[in-house]
């Protein structure tokens, strides 16, 4: 369980690293198209890449510190064993569910290798390259989600016993 918890935070710092280089890229494209008129080639295309890597990357790291959006209206009005039980299907689906997405996205992503596809784009990148951010973020959420099960078994909840109101 240590192990997952520090490849969540390592996914988690690496999410937020690529989320800011995507904010640097575009700024730096808005000033160099409309300060200097000199637009770049590659801002567009490698924030989007980065933007298709951070949000599957922190998928795990997001499940693990209960950042998903959360509808608790009705898990919070149950006796804790029921909560538990609602708990652990939720994360059996989502493991479930990661799994399917693992197969699938591991052969889009070996398909696009093995036939050397590209994006067709400007810089014309290997089109496997963003491909393997889905089974990739996808073994990390299916791996917070196993120690998330573990946890729940054991009869950690984490904080759903607390409810935030947004207003």
């Amino acid at each position: 369980m240590r192990f997952i918890s520090l490849i969540e935070t390592a996914a988690g710092w690496i999410a937020a690293v690529l989320l800011t280089l995507t904010g640097a890229m575009l700024t730096y494209e808005v000033v160099a198209r409309y300060f200097f008129n000199a637009p770049t080639i590659w801002a567009a295309e490698l924030s989007q890449l980065c933007l298709i890597w951070a949000v599957p990357v922190a998928a795990g790291w997001a499940l693990s510190h209960r950042r998903h959006i959360r509808v608790t209206a009705v898990t919070n009005l149950l006796p804790f064993r029921a909560r538990q039980l609602a708990e652990i299907f939720a994360l059996l689906v989502v493991l479930v569910f990661s799994l399917v997405v693992i197969v699938y996205g591991y052969e889009i992503f070996y398909d696009s290798f093995a036939r050397g596809r590209t994006t067709g784009t400007m810089l014309d990148m290997k089109a496997w390259v963003p491909e393997a951010s889905v089974p990739a973020g996808f073994v990390l959420l299916a791996l917070s989600c196993v120690a998330c099960l573990i946890r729940a078994v054991q009869g950690d909840l984490g904080d759903a016993d607390s409810h935030e109101v947004l207003e």
